[in-house]
């Protein structure tokens, strides 16, 4: 395949799936609940449940088990972020997000003349590879808040990389999508084909079964040392393509992060997310508070005008990510200006409800340093699950190793992130430096949006997503479909999404949006119609208790204790 060809197949989204029709949503009176995007996953999560386990021991367990079942979109050889709401206690959060090796430079991933190399010669290989995180994170949360042994999160997807499992239709469909690439990654090519995988195929991967047992027996610290440690650095040092400067200290430095959370209000409910390098909250509730003013409920789902709406105040959201969003680590990000109601209503100001703006330009929020706007790439990719255990504690996780199969590198069995391509290529932009440039050390922006609702102080509906920057916007809409639309969680994450390219709005292909595009053109939108990466999560607090939801487009479930 011709790397130009090669490069629209991996960005191609996959196409809707049919609903599923089992176990998409589960009601749990009095009981705990799981949701994710794979049946086997769900399984995991409710088995560690029925065991006593805990929220968090349940989206260990799912996240480990997604490692297995879902290769293509997260795993152990990624990272995410996982809010914990304890019941009756405080929100906390964890950023497993992957760090780029100490040797990264600012220009990584541009040419000798200093341009940005094309994405298809950079995602492939060593170089894309961040230290993963997810193992550690992992750890962080079954000592702050798990009730199982560590060992025993591990059963389930053990059971399933040595006993096999059947090939969902969505990984095979990744699988037939990227396997031209794997000519160039052996050991990838044949875990899963040369050609791909067909739906229904049993596959057994011993290798990740043999590594699973070796860190549930010792612990986190053999994932980042000892032989597999020499096997992710062999993987990544000794690619064909584009070999990485990881070395051992970089793996074995490696920690999990605490970080306070991100919340702002909307319509007398709490939202809260993911701190920075995660662009998810301040994002959310930027759209959220922008779209406060206008009566959402009165105008309703079907109205072009309330599609409008969010299209305009999604747009101005961005443009402010782009511009001020990266590792508040390395760079100042003024999140406390970003979500500032005021600064927010005067970006809300800009928006009519009977035209469009003619340009959505980035802001200046309060505390804002000088800075230059640059686009960042995110491939579609990710998933995202939850567990509400019966005490009432909720756990919700997004996890990721960026594009399908990540970098193409499999070490120890598992698929190697290619996140460092989160980053913005260009270091500069009008000769200033870009938030979210290549650093040693640094975390690369997301767009993972793991969120929670609040009533009165109370948990009410927690949603996530996975598709690259579209993540947002499937939150956002999921809770204005909620909040503002009365829709139970699973109808409110199967609402179609409106999202934008560079010419304007992309309607959902295939949904009741499509009819829309007329009137939001003569509202003076340039309007297409084009195939989304849409897949998520959600849970709501009912009368009755918990209810879990996996999206409809998918193959995900969702089961009660």
């Amino acid at each position: 395949m011709k790397p130009v060809l090669a490069l629209v197949a991996f960005l191609t989204p996959l196409p809707a799936l049919a609903p599923s029709s089992v176990s998409a949503q589960a009601r749990a009176p009095g009981g705990g609940i799981v949701t994710s995007a794979d049946p086997r996953a769900t399984e995991a999560g409710q088995a560690i449940l029925r065991q006593g386990g805990s929220a968090s021991d349940a989206a260990i367990a799912m996240m480990l088990a997604l490692t297995v079942v879902e290769p293509q979109s997260s795993g152990i050889g990624g990272g995410g972020f996982l809010l914990h709401q304890s019941a009756g206690g405080k929100l906390e959060t964890i950023d497993g997000r992957e760090k780029a090796p100490a040797g990264a430079t600012p220009r990584r991933f541009v040419d000798a003349a200093g341009k940005p190399i094309p994405f298809i010669e950079a995602f492939q290989g060593g170089r894309a590879v961040g230290v993963p995180g997810n193992i550690r994170l992992a750890a962080l949360a079954s000592k702050k808040w798990g009730k199982l042994p560590w060992k025993a999160l591990f059963q389930p997807a053990i059971r399933l990389a040595e006993g096999g499992f059947a090939v969902t239709r969505p990984m095979a469909e990744a699988t037939t999508r990227v396997s031209p690439l794997w000519k160039n990654f052996p050991a990838t090519a044949a875990q899963y084909g040369s050609t791909g995988l067909t739906q229904g195929t049993t596959v057994k991967n011993p290798a990740l079964g043999k590594l699973l047992r070796k860190v549930a027996k010792d612990g986190p610290d053999a994932f980042y040392t000892g032989g597999n440690a020499k096997a992710l650095l062999a993987a990544v040092t000794t690619s064909k393509l584009n070999p990485s400067e990881m070395t051992a200290a970089d793996l074995t430095a490696y920690q999990a992060k605490e970080r306070a959370p991100v919340c702002g209000e909307y319509r007398g409910y709490r939202v809260c997310g993911m701190r920075p390098p995660s662009s998810g909250a301040t994002t959310v509730l930027q759209i959220l508070g922008m779209l406060e003013r206008f009566d959402l409920k009165a105008l309703g789902k079907d109205s072009p005008v309330a599609w409008h709406l969010i299209g305009e105040a999604m747009q101005l959201a961005y443009a402010d990510r782009e511009k001020y969003l990266g590792d508040a680590d390395f760079v100042s990000v003024p999140v406390a200006g970003l979500i500032d109601r005021g600064y927010i209503g005067s970006r809300s100001r800009l928006i009519a409800e009977e035209k469009t703006l003619s340009a959505y330009d980035a802001g200046t929020p309060p505390g804002a340093p000088p800075r230059t706007a640059a686009e960042q790439r995110e491939v579609p990719g990710t998933t995202h699950f939850i567990a509400v255990d019966r005490a009432g504690d909720v756990a919700t996780m997004t996890s990721t190793i960026e594009g399908p199969f990540g970098s193409q590198l499999l070490a120890n069995g598992y698929a190697l992130n290619n996140e460092l391509t989160d980053f913005t290529f260009a270091p500069e932009k009008d000769g200033a430096p870009v938030a979210n440039r290549v650093e040693g050390g640094k975390r690369p922006l997301s767009s993972m949006a793991p969120t929670i609702v609040y009533k009165d102080g109370k948990p009410v509906f927690t949603v996530g997503a996975a598709g690259g920057k579209t993540i947002i916007m499937q939150v956002t809409k999921a809770i204005v479909a909620h909040l503002d639309w009365g829709l139970n969680a699973r109808d409110s994450i199967g609402e179609p999404l409106v999202y934008f390219n560079r010419e304007g709005l992309v309607l959902e292909q295939g949904t009741r949006l499509e009819a829309m595009k007329p009137a939001l053109e003569k509202l003076g939108h340039k309007v297409s119609v084009g195939r989304l990466p849409l897949k998520a999560n959600a849970a709501e607090l009912t009368t009755t208790g918990w209810v879990g939801a996996a999206d409809p487009r998918g193959v995900g479930t969702a089961l009660s204790e």
